[in-house]
Formats: structure tokens, sequence, C-alpha cells
């Protein structure tokens, strides 16, 4: 019998599905990626067609199949990773949604996460899942589309309905509506999951008026939840690794210790640590999340989540018009010295950690007759750059442990001034890996664990490489110790809640 060699992972993020083919020593065999539709009906509202997503996973997972000429039998198993927090509902009968996926930067239920916090659940919900309120995450999402919905509260009341972040929606069409399950990550993402126990928390389904019905097993990150019945695979194949997309870099980026590091540089911008066996309860505005569950052992991390970093790049391009595609920012920026006195906060759909000002908009200040594009396009990668030295900040301060050194991957990773810049105001060593791809790789990694593709986690560990490493120069320089001040002043200036 022909041995199966590859592993493919589905990478669904928030502006593109992808299929990525991964060898037995983690390399990158093939790739294929598809754009979708931003949808946004409204200010602060953002919206996608669960059925588009749906089309273009599964068209890249052919494409992906046959740039190789591979089918079905030559896959061992098949990991999903997510764009977190998307809240999907869907007919359990006929499989079709009943709204547009709700985005996790959609702000629409803003006015109510006021209202929970004027009632006094802060805590309450902060120690159970380990989030704060805000409408970054699932439970308002669906609390919204059931009570905006005509009739289909009572649908979810009888069942009809199941829930899903996009991870259960893959997984739901790819067994052809056998499976409803979540992994423990997407589930820790909704706060409606008790990150003690495990479970879904009946009070805060209560509190939030949904049924428990509606929501998905939730499982390990790394076993078989099921069989593909897609004609595109052509085989029955296990799919059998799960993870959210930060959750799922962290372990690509073999952040398996604790205290080590990465920052995820896409969309939005995300750094987690690992902390162990053990949640840690932040004191900055950080959120504890779980990290993984791999057989019966669950890791723990803490986040800083920033909604906007890639995505300013694509508003130079696309709103401001100033480049005419992503990859020429870096040489427009690189083109002046500095940003010339120009901070650009990029808070276009609010501000995360840690300040979590869900009504602050982005601000550009410092501009005067010399500012070029040149030095606004150099303010937007700095303003990425600074959003994540506030997380560390933050990060430290609650670990009470100096970071040493940060792993980075994500498209905007590649960008080597704005790793530099990086290096430079968190006075440590920035490390991009080989395979930048560790979204995807995490989620193969997960997969290739439960089938037996990979022994153990050592046989992981020993795959990941190096490819770029940056050093602080200007570290101590009067020009960084000015920038970070110019900072913190052009933040002041965009928060509504001082």
């Amino acid at each position: 019998m022909k041995e199966k060699k590859y592993i493919l992972a589905l990478d669904q993020g928030t502006s593109s599905s992808r299929a990525i083919i991964f060898n037995h020593t983690g390399e990158i065999c093939s790739v294929a990626q598809k754009e979708f539709t931003q949808i946004f009906p409204q200010s602060g509202w953002v919206e996608h067609d669960p059925i588009e997503i749906w089309i273009s996973q599964s068209s890249v997972i052919a494409d992906a199949m046959n740039k190789i000429n591979l089918n079905g039998k030559d896959i061992a198993g098949i990991g999903i990773t997510n764009q977190r927090e998307t809240t999907i509902l869907w007919d359990s009968e006929t499989g079709r949604p009943v709204y547009n996926a709700i985005v996790w930067q959609d702000r629409r239920t803003s006015a109510y996460c006021d209202e929970l916090r004027q009632q006094g659940y802060t805590n309450d919900i902060r120690k159970k899942t380990g989030l704060i309120i805000d409408a970054y995450f699932s439970a308002t999402k669906i609390k919204w589309i059931l009570d905006n919905v005509p009739g289909l509260r009572e649908r979810a009341e009888s069942g009809k309905l199941k829930f899903g972040n996009v991870d259960s929606w893959l997984l739901w069409n790819l067994t052809k509506g056998e499976v409803h399950v979540t992994d423990v990550t997407n589930a820790s993402r909704t706060m409606l999951f008790n990150i003690h126990t495990l479970q879904w928390d009946e009070e805060l389904l209560s509190l939030f008026n949904i049924p428990m019905s509606i929501m998905p097993e939730v499982k390990s990150c790394s076993e078989i939840y099921g069989y593909t019945k897609i004609s595109t695979l052509d085989n029955e194949v296990p799919i059998c690794g799960m993870a959210g997309d930060q959750q799922a870099a962290l372990f690509g980026q073999m952040c398996l210790e604790k205290g080590a590091a990465k920052n995820t540089y896409g969309t939005g911008c995300f750094l987690m640590m690992n902390t162990g066996n053990t949640p840690v309860m932040s004191q900055n505005n950080l959120l504890t999340t779980i990290a993984w569950k791999i057989g019966n052992e669950t890791a723990y991390a803490l986040e800083g989540s920033v909604f906007v970093a890639g995505s300013a790049v694509q508003w130079l391009r696309d709103g401001l018009g100033i480049i005419k595609s992503s990859s020429e920012v870096e040489e427009l920026a690189a083109s002046v010295p500095d940003s010339g006195g120009v901070y650009f906060v990029p808070a276009l759909t609010g501000m995360g950690a840690p300040y979590w000002d869900q009504y602050a908009r982005g601000s550009i200040s410092g501009i005067s007759r010399g500012t070029t594009a040149a030095h606004i396009a150099r303010a937007t990668l700095e303003g990425i750059a600074f959003q994540t030295y506030d997380i560390v900040n933050a990060m430290m301060c609650d670990t009470k442990t100096e970071i040493k050194g940060l792993k980075v991957d994500g498209g905007a990773s590649r960008n080597n001034l704005m790793m530099q810049f990086q290096a430079d105001i968190l006075n440590t060593e920035v490390v991009r890996p080989k395979i930048t791809e560790t979204t995807a790789l995490g989620a193969a990694y997960m997969a290739g664990l439960a089938v037996g593709f990979w022994s153990n986690l050592d046989e992981l560990r020993q795959q990941w490489q190096a490819e770029s490493r940056f050093m602080p120069i200007h570290a101590q320089t009067e020009a960084i110790a000015q920038s970070k001040s110019g900072w913190a002043d052009a933040i002041k200036r965009t928060l509504t809640t001082k």
C-alpha cells in the first residue's frame, strides 16, 4: 500500500481561504489561496458570506492537490485553523446559513457590552472565561442574530439551528453534516466557555439567552473528529487537528515552554505567551485563553489582540491610494529616514489590548506641510510595531518576567524595516522562522500527531528553523526614546476612554 506522505492544512482567514500541503519534514509542498468578499452593511459592521467561505475553502483544497497531482489517498490527515470569534448560525437540516457570518472585527454589539459592564458582569465573565466583555467575542454576536432575525429564536429553542465558529462550519461541510464539533481554543473565544472546567457554562448561556442545543461538542486540538465526505478528496480522509489561528501559530512556532512568545502580523496583530498548565489572570487588560489541549494536557496563554495591523496597510492601498499593492509599503517607508514626527494609531475598528476602547477610531497626528506619503507609510509600519510594544509591556507586568526574544510570523513579518523597528523598541531579538506559515503548520502538526504522522513533540521541535534574526541596533538612542514618547501622546489623543 502506498504510504501517505502529506498533511493538508486548511487556513481559513479573515480575508482569504488557503490550503497548504506539508510533507513529513514540515516543508510546504503546495499552496492555494483565494480571497473572498468583505461585507460592510453599516459603519462598524463586518460580515462574510458563509457559503462563499466554504466554496473558497473547498476550491483551494482542489487547487493545492492538483498542483502536485495528489488525491485523497495521499493525505494522512487534515488540520483546520481559522479566524476566531467569527460567528455562523445555520439550519441543522438544510445546512444553509440563516444569516451572514458576523466577523470578529464587527462592533454592532458594543452598546450591549456597555450594558453588561454597567450591570456588573465584568468579574464573573472574566473569572470563568478569561476574557473581558467586548463585542469581539462570539456570545453577543449569537445573541444579536437570534434577537434580530425573525423566527430564529424559536427555531433555535426547538433544536433546528446550529452555531459554530468557522472551524465548526468547515467541519460540518467537510463531513456533510455528520459532525458538529469545535475545539477548546475556539470555544475559549466565545465568552461562553469555562476555561477551568473546559465546558460550556450554563449560567453564561442563560445570561445571553442562548440554547445549549445549538452549541457544538468541545474536543481537544489533536484527535479524529470525523472523515471527509466531499468528492474533492475522493477518499475518506480523517479531520484530526483543529485550533484557532493564533493558538495554531503559537504551536507552529514551537512555543511549547512556559514563557515562550510569538507575534502574528496578519489582518490584526496577535501576541501570545505560553503560561504553562495554569491560567494567569491578567491585571493589565490582556486575555487569558487556552493555548491547546493535546491528550489530557491543557496549556494556557496570555494574549494581546490588536484589531488592525496588516489591514492598515490595505487601507493605505484601498482607502488612501498611496500604494498600488501592499508589498510596496516597505520601499515607500524606507525612502525616508523616519516618520517625520507623524504617528498613525490604526484604531480603524476600535482598540484592543491593552486599552480596549471599542469606540476609538484611527488617528494620524504630527502632520505638517513637509509630510509626504512616505512618512505616512512609515508611521503605519511603526504604529503596528508600537501596538505590539504596548502589549509586551503589559505581558511582562502580568508575568513579572522580561521577554527573551519574540518569534514572529504572518504576512507582515516579512517586512524587514518593521521587524528591525520592532527589535529596537522592544530592545530584544526578533526571530522570523524559515517557514512563516506557522498558523497552517501548527494545524498540520496537531493533525499529524493525532494519526501518528509525527511521533512526538521532540520530532517537531527539531524541524523549527530560524530564517532571520533582528537584533536591536538603535534601542537606546534618543530618537527611539522620543518616538516612544510621541506614541504615548498619540494614544492619549486617540482614546475616548481617558
